[in-house]
């Protein structure tokens, strides 16, 4: 018996033995890493020149998956990889290329404001074009900040001014017997004219001309003032568009002409031989020195608002604001004792009530528990985007932010008889007075539309006596401006809807004023929502089978397509069902 006892402890012991090394040497593994790691710092050169490329697509912001390396650049990381490089010795300047993005003009004011930051630092900018492809103004804003504006000889110079289109299906609807019924508060909530109207009424006729003559103010004020013009003189430059490089050398628009190698050149010898490094390389690569500054919770809110949370998948990025996701994370950063206040970033055109009303409540309560909440304005932050803002202590936006709104609609757009013409037979069967309410076959009985009406009535209303309250307007002066109505930042600033006109580190001064950090005191933003970890992000890849896996590319492959977006999005819109706060069609550039 002793012996097997014996054997049984030796087994026992063997094993925990083992464990033993195997963690030990884990552990030595990781240590060494480490001073790897230290020794090799985080690879950067110690010359750099930062590069960003600013012709493609920009979001405000998107939330990160594990395996983001191939994510484009937003418009926030570009602002916060600024901020870094600006604190950064290594770094000596930076090389743009602009000029076929067709940035908006509130996203080119944050990327110029981002620049001229950097450039306040001590460092040069150097932007080059191979041609300003757009008419609208925002890739000229954007270049107009930099030290050095380059264009491509004999490339073209098309900024010209601001202007927007739409299109309407009415008449398509009433080709094809379709039935669009769609119940608006009020006249200037134009989301609904896609489905009812032939062109623009004359509400949104009136509303689209002030933001786009705002636009076209603000534009060519700031660039005029960063390149030591006259507004004058840059309008009646922009009238001559298109052009060439050497029209606008002419007029002193740009500096120097020569090709994206020459600027580059350039800008390395400037910068003393130093190394090109892309702007979201260094920023993933850099460690911020951000131990023992108060911290700021940065919630970065972008696309629509919808119920729910949202599916994270590693190899690609969430995209929208999910309600149960984003009031969670307020309520995170509101209990966290270390954050000092939330900045709320926002670029949204709304959606879901119900989901706007939740964000807006966990606001409500992180500032009854004491943070101050600020509002950052991107390019789009109206109707629902609003909704969740106007609790704010302060709210910050560019002048040509579309924001407002202040409206809801809802209605369907019904099919049955479209359906007929194609000889395709349709029928229903409902149990229950409005059970097939939200029906695509059949229209709104009159009962029913009285009920849609009172719904719309209910929620607009709501949403007069929120902004009135959490702005501190009389209502009769919120009903004046709601009306569904899209202001600029400018114009919003003026009637009270926003405190004042400024990009993110505007919202950032404003947020250290009501904390009580001193005014240079450098703080350390938290991001919010926190990213998916490495192995749930791993278990939602690889959750289905490849044959599922191949469909699913396909089928994504296919919604990417421009033609099959609108018709999908069309159809969606249409059948939703439920008040909703949305501002649709607005232009972008």
């Amino acid at each position: 018996m002793a012996s097997v006892l014996n054997w049984l402890k030796s087994i026992v012991f063997g094993t925990l033995n083992g464990v033993a090394k195997v963690a030990l040497f884990i552990v030595l593994l990781i240590v060494v890493l480490v001073v790897i790691g230290m020794a090799r710092g985080d690879g950067l050169p110690d010359r750099m020149v930062l590069s960003a490329d600013l012709r493609t697509h920009m979001a405000d912001s998107s939330r990160p998956g594990p395996f983001d390396v191939s994510r484009p650049l937003t418009v926030m990381d570009f602002v916060l990889a600024l901020d870094r490089a600006a604190r950064d010795s290594r770094v000596k300047g930076l090389y743009l290329r602009v000029g076929d993005g067709g940035l908006s003009v509130p996203q080119a004011e944050e990327i110029a404001a981002a620049v001229k930051r950097f450039r306040q630092s001590g460092r040069f900018v150097i932007a080059h074009s191979q041609g300003f492809n757009s008419a609208g103004l925002g890739d000229y804003l954007a270049a107009a900040s930099a030290s050095e504006v380059w264009m491509q000889p004999k490339s073209p110079f098309g900024a010209a001014g601001a202007g927007a289109g739409s299109i309407f299906l009415r008449g398509l609807f009433d080709k094809i017997q379709a039935q669009p019924q769609m119940v608006k508060r009020a006249d200037y909530k134009s989301a609904a004219d896609l489905f009812m109207e032939k062109d623009y009424t004359k509400p949104d006729r009136e509303q689209t001309t002030a933001f786009l003559q705002s636009w076209y103010d603000s534009a060519t004020g700031a660039a005029a003032s960063a390149r030591n013009l006259p507004a004058k003189l840059l309008a009646v430059v922009f009238e001559k568009s298109p052009q060439f490089a050497e029209d606008a050398q002419t007029a002193h628009l740009i500096d120097r002409l020569g090709y994206d190698d020459d600027a580059k050149n350039a800008a390395t010898a400037r910068g003393g031989s130093a190394k090109v490094v892309n702007v979201r390389k260094y920023a993933r690569s850099i460690a911020d020195a951000s131990f023992g500054r108060p911290e700021i919770a940065l919630i970065e809110a972008a696309g629509e608002i919808s119920e729910g949370g949202t599916h994270e998948g590693a190899f690609g990025n969430s995209s929208g604001i999910a309600s149960d996701d984003y009031a969670a994370a307020i309520r995170d950063a509101t209990r966290d004792p270390n954050i000092k206040a939330i900045v709320l970033r926002v670029d949204s055109p709304g959606g879901s009530v119900s989901a706007s009303d939740q964000i807006l409540n966990a606001l409500q309560k992180a500032r009854r528990a004491g943070k101050p909440v600020v509002v950052s304005m991107g390019m789009l932050a109206a109707s629902g985007g609003y909704y969740i803002s106007c609790f704010a202590d302060r709210i910050v936006a560019e002048p040509g932010t579309l924001t407002g709104s202040i409206g809801v609609l809802t209605g369907k757009v019904t099919f049955g008889k479209s359906a007929g013409l194609l000889g395709i037979g349709v029928d229903q069967i409902g149990i229950g007075k409005n059970a097939l309410m939200d029906s695509a076959i059949s229209a709104y009985t009159p009962d029913q539309w009285a009920n849609l009406n009172h719904q719309a009535d209910v929620i607009y209303g709501d949403f007069l006596n929120k902004v009135a309250t959490g702005r501190k307007l009389p209502l009769a002066q919120v009903q004046n401006i709601a009306k569904g109505r899209v202001w600029t930042g400018a114009d919003a600033k003026s009637r009270g809807l926003v405190d004042e006109l400024g990009g993110f580190w505007t919202a950032v001064a404003a947020a250290k004023k009501l904390t009580g950090i001193a005014p240079q005191e450098a703080v350390s933003f938290r991001i919010y929502p926190k990213r998916a970890s490495f192995f749930s992000a791993l278990s939602s890849a690889f959750s289905g089978t490849a044959a599922g896996i191949r469909a699913m590319q396909g089928i994504a492959a296919v919604q990417e397509l421009p033609i099959a977006r609108a018709a999908v999005r069309a159809m969606a819109d249409s059948t939703t069902g439920g008040v909703q706060m949305k501002a649709e069609n607005l232009p972008t550039e």
